[in-house]
Order: C-alpha cells, then sequence, then structure tokens
C-alpha cells in the first residue's frame, strides 16, 4: 500500500542563541501524514554563506547552495520510498553564526534526529565529531576538502562527500603525467586554504613524478585586475616550465593568470583546468538527465556543493532501502562495507572508504566551456580500487580501519 504524503512550504524561525540569531529554515518535501517507524528525516545543517569578495560582477552569489540539490534527492528518495513503504523528510537549520550551529546539531540530537548533512567549515565540523553526541548519529560533509579530516583525525562518524584536495591534485597530476608537462610554475594565494592546495600540489608531484620548478606568492591588492595586467607577466619568469599552477581557492586572482604569463603555458590548479566532482559541463553517462532536472528545479547550473548535498542524501536513501532499515547504526554499518555502491552520473560504482570515510569518485577535469578529461586515467592501477589512485590511500592515513 502506497503511504499518503503532503508537503508544506519553507518557513524561518528566528531564535537568539548564545549571543546570536539561529535562523531555522525547515523544509518538509514529501513528508508522510502519519509517523510511521519507516520514516526518515535528515537534517540539512548550515551556517549561512556571506557574499565572498567577488572576482567579476557577473559572478551570481548563490545563498541557497546545497539546499536544492537536497530537496531533489529527497523526491529521489520519496519516488523509490512509495514502492518500499519508507518515506523521507529534509529539515533545513540555517544559522547565522559560527557559534549558533554547535547549539543547533545538539538541539536537533536533543529531538532524536541521527542523520545530518553539514555545510559547515572544517573546524566546526571537527567540533561536531569530537561531541559525544556524534556517537550515535551519521554526518555527511559536503562542504569540506581538508586532507587533515581524512588522514588523522579519521573520526568513525563523518562521511566526507566532496574530493579532498589532495583527490584534486592527484587527478590534474595524472593528466600531466600522460600529457608530460612535468614541470610546473606554482603562483599561490595569500589565504590558509591556498597554503593548503599548494601543499597538495607539492605532494602530488612528488607521487607522480613531477617537479615544482618555481614557486611565487601572489602579493594582495584592491585591484587584482591591475596588478594583473602589470604584474603577471614579471611574476611568472624564471625557470622555464611546461604549466602554471594556481592556488586560489577563493578566486580573487586566479582566472588573470591565462594569457599573461611570461612564458605561453596552460593555467591548471584553482583556476583553468580544475579538479572537480561535478561541472555544468558535465553531460556523459546520463548526467544531463540530472543536469535538466536540477535546473528546472533551481533556475540555475549545478555546483560541485549542490551535487554534493544530491548525493549525500541518495547515500542514506540507498541504503535505507537495501536494508530495509532506518536507523543510524544499522545504515552505518552498510553504508562502510563491501557491499555497498551508490550511482551518480559518473559511469563507475561510487563507495566510501572504510578507514575515514572518504567517498571514492571519479573527478572531472574540466575547463571553462568543455569537460576535458575524467581522472583516473587509464593506465592509472591500484591493487584494490582504481579510484584509490586520487587523494591518500589506506597506508598513508594512519587510520585505524
Amino acid at each position: 500500500m502506497f503511504a499518503r504524503f503532503f508537503t508544506f512550504r519553507r518557513f524561518l524561525i528566528m531564535a537568539p542563541v548564545m549571543a546570536g540569531l539561529c535562523v531555522f529554515s525547515i523544509s518538509g518535501v514529501a513528508v508522510a501524514a502519519e509517523t510511521s517507524d519507516n520514516q526518515l528525516e535528515i537534517v540539512f545543517l548550515a551556517l549561512e554563506d556571506k557574499v565572498p569578495p567577488a572576482l567579476s560582477n557577473l559572478d551570481p552569489f548563490i545563498a541557497n547552495e546545497g539546499i536544492p540539490g537536497a530537496e531533489l534527492a529527497i523526491d529521489d528518495n520519496n519516488t523509490t520510498g512509495r514502492f518500499t513503504g519508507q518515506s523521507f523528510i529534509l529539515t533545513v537549520v540555517e544559522v547565522r553564526d559560527r557559534t549558533s550551529v554547535i547549539s543547533a546539531y545538539q538541539r536537533k540530537r536533543s529531538e532524536g534526529r541521527s542523520f545530518f548533512v553539514t555545510r559547515v567549515p572544517a573546524n566546526i565540523l571537527r567540533q561536531i565529531a569530537a561531541l559525544p553526541a556524534s556517537a550515535d548519529s551519521l554526518v555527511f560533509d559536503i562542504s569540506t576538502s581538508d586532507d587533515s579530516l581524512r588522514t588523522g583525525r579519521c573520526d568513525s562518524r563523518i562521511f566526507h562527500i566532496r574530493p579532498s584536495r589532495a583527490m584534486r591534485t592527484d587527478a590534474l597530476a595524472q593528466y600531466m603525467l600522460k600529457k608530460r608537462w612535468r614541470n610546473w610554475f606554482l603562483v599561490i594565494g595569500p589565504t590558509e586554504a591556498d597554503r593548503l592546495y599548494a601543499k597538495a600540489v607539492r605532494r602530488a608531484a612528488r607521487r607522480f613524478g613531477m617537479k615544482v620548478v618555481t614557486e611565487r606568492a601572489w602579493e594582495t591588492t584592491h585591484d587584482a585586475r591591475r596588478t594583473a595586467q602589470s604584474e603577471v607577466s614579471v611574476l611568472t619568469q624564471g625557470d622555464d616550465y611546461d604549466v602554471i599552477v594556481v592556488a586560489d581557492e577563493q578566486g580573487l586572482f586566479g582566472e588573470y593568470l591565462s594569457y599573461r604569463t611570461w612564458l605561453p603555458r596552460p593555467v591548471i590548479g584553482t583556476q583553468g583546468l580544475i579538479g572537480t566532482s561535478w561541472d555544468r559541463n558535465h553531460e556523459q553517462w546520463g548526467a544531463v538527465q540530472l543536469q535538466n532536472r536540477f535546473r528546472e528545479k533551481a533556475h540555475r547550473w549545478m555546483t560541485e556543493q549542490d551535487y554534493a548535498a544530491w548525493l549525500a542524501i541518495r547515500v542514506i536513501g540507498e541504503a535505507a532501502t537495501r536494508t530495509a532499515r532506518v536507523d543510524a547504526q544499522g545504515l552505518e554499518s552498510y553504508i562502510r562495507g563491501e557491499d555497498f555502491s551508490v550511482a551518480g552520473f559518473k559511469g563507475k560504482k561510487l563507495s566510501f572508504r572504510p578507514w575515514n570515510g572518504q567517498l571514492r569518485q571519479p573527478l572531472l577535469l574540466a575547463s571553462a566551456r568543455s569537460l576535458v578529461a575524467v581522472a583516473p586515467l587509464e593506465g592509472f592501477l591500484h591493487p584494490g580500487n582504481e579510484l584509490d589512485t586520487l587523494g591518500y590511500d589506506r597506508m598513508e592515513t594512519g587510520c585505524p580501519r
């Protein structure tokens, strides 16, 4: 017998929390008319995004990044749930300040919620993982790429959906090795994230036999365009190199390097040719179907974070369908097991590395208007799973599993 469903609109509740305002935006999609043992609620916990510095006035600011992807996945889960007698609910909780994220998480845990999709910075994710309440919950991280979360800490209840920095740079290094572009000129931005990306670049270079021949720091100014016109050519003088590798995660200057370098060389890294889990140019393996469904729903292109949110909730739905369970302990064991996989429009079955919770997935090597390649490339082999040629492998992490 099919369950009955209804939908209600998202609304906001303003509440003071720890000297800040906590904004709860609750979205119920395909909610069962009566509570049942086969109902699973997923909390989308997000720190409200602030408008970042813009490289161009043409770049739109996406305030709800990730949420439309989560809503689309809930629809997909409930389509299957009509046949399995299961229903899925999405509750979106957005908070305005960092101090309120932990309070919001603990509040939902006290209400009995066990499944969380988080769009929060790495330091807050570490705090969530350290809470005693997290021992009985599942947290799906859709926003961080920090290698430190996948190596030294190895939090058992955190699943990382987006690729790490090491995965991204390894994907680029595989393609550079195939092209025999071995000598790299590295330009590093001013932020801590840029330095962490540069660290991943150096690791990838060592791993695949490349050489970083020169490193230069980008000097921050109030007008990156003026700096680019006058200084990029001078900045990129030096020993001969095959490619410019840029570490600019905020996008403050990286786009200005192309066509302005001292030598006529391609740009890769955080701009130019990038390693990403999703891109608007991706249409293979049925991806165009997901792209079109998302655009119809959100009226914009699907971003990597939207895809991560969609994928996180599809992981939960797939595990619940196959195990006929809705409890966190039962699903956690299955998701980490060898029998679990989920389709992600990438041509391969996606699964999790049991030792650190990182999602194994092919990475797209994309430029502004085309998909150049998909990593891992042919010829890069692994004794267990070829997707583990991207990022830190088991023996490199120090994780106990």
